[in-house]
């Protein structure tokens, strides 16, 4: 099969779903990584043809992108903060404007490590994926991370990241030196006690017993924003982790609030992801639990993503 035959059949399958653009993107982005062809290829040498090893692979993978699969999941991976993660439906995939947060822990995690004379202690509560806590781990050499979930599939899943060559294309199989693997834990967030129990029996490192960073990214998407989503999200990416209760969608960072009081050293900082359309009432659930420096901090396009607290 030509390659050019293919991205035109491909893209004219997704036209249904997608804007001519963002499937042919979805379908260049798809050869280059698969194939290993440059995006002009079919351009340039129109004759070429696709692997034959890998047509019927192709194919298939085109049908799931076809039913509103997440390109993400038919990959089996996804790029965040210049890393590649594994990703299934097992968890939420991971997206850029999170990033923002991992850069935001950093920087405040930079002006805290100067003046400190123990390694970083970090709590990634509602870690999915693991993306945040991976992040933070690696960036943050020497850094002890904790990470809770109630899903025991995601952490199935965060657990398996850089474990070995064969998992993420371009790993050499070990992390740097002075890099810890992050512990990952089971929890209810809305058991404020429990998980604050658990993380806290988590930490080895001596001191104060305590966590110097709580990051978090809660479901936060009220049901009343469900008609404003596609299918891609709504038919694949598990729910839980989207979506707060409708009677009461500040619940989990109420509960984050909560454990914060019980789990952060004297000091300590907080950065967690909030729904863009709730952020003065998000940032008010910190005030009023008595934090200070409550600062509402805006994503790649400006929105109003964050809220950081000390």
């Amino acid at each position: 099969m030509l390659l050019k035959d293919f991205i035109r059949d491909s893209v004219n399958s997704l036209s249904g779903l997608y804007d001519s653009d963002e499937a042919r993107s979805m379908v260049m982005y798809y050869c280059a990584e698969v194939f290993g062809f440059p995006t002009y290829q079919h351009i340039t040498e129109p004759s070429t043809e696709i692997p034959a090893g890998l047509q019927e692979l192709a194919l298939e993978d085109m049908q799931r992108l076809a039913l509103s699969e997440p390109l993400q999941y038919v990959l089996g991976y996804t790029e965040f903060c210049g890393r590649r993660f594994l990703i299934d439906k097992r968890a939420l995939i991971p997206r850029a404007e999170t990033e923002v947060l991992c850069q935001k822990a950093e920087e405040l995690a930079g002006c805290e490590s100067s003046t400190s004379q123990t390694p970083l202690r970090v709590l990634d509560l509602c870690t999915g994926s693991g993306c945040i806590a991976w992040t933070l781990a690696l960036d943050l050499p020497g850094a002890e991370v904790v990470a809770t979930d109630l899903s025991r599939d995601a952490l199935d899943l965060a657990e398996s990241q850089f474990r070995g060559r064969d998992t993420v294309p371009g790993w050499t199989g070990r992390l740097p030196k002075r890099v810890r693997r992050p512990a990952f834990l089971q929890a209810d967030l809305l058991d404020v006690a429990g998980t604050s129990g658990a993380a806290l029996s988590a930490i080895h490192l001596p001191g104060s017993g305590r966590f110097d960073m709580l990051t978090a990214n809660p479901p936060y998407v009220m049901v009343a924003e469900k008609s404003e989503m596609r299918q891609n999200v709504l038919g694949w990416e598990p729910h839980m982790a989207i979506f707060a209760p409708e009677e009461d969608p500040l619940v989990f960072h109420r509960a984050i609030a909560e454990v914060a009081l019980r789990v952060l050293a004297p000091g300590g900082f907080g950065i967690v992801e909030i729904n863009s359309e709730l952020p003065a009432e998000t940032a008010a659930v910190f005030s009023s639990a008595g934090f200070s420096d409550v600062t509402v901090i805006p994503d790649y396009f400006d929105r109003p993503r964050f809220v950081s607290f000390r």
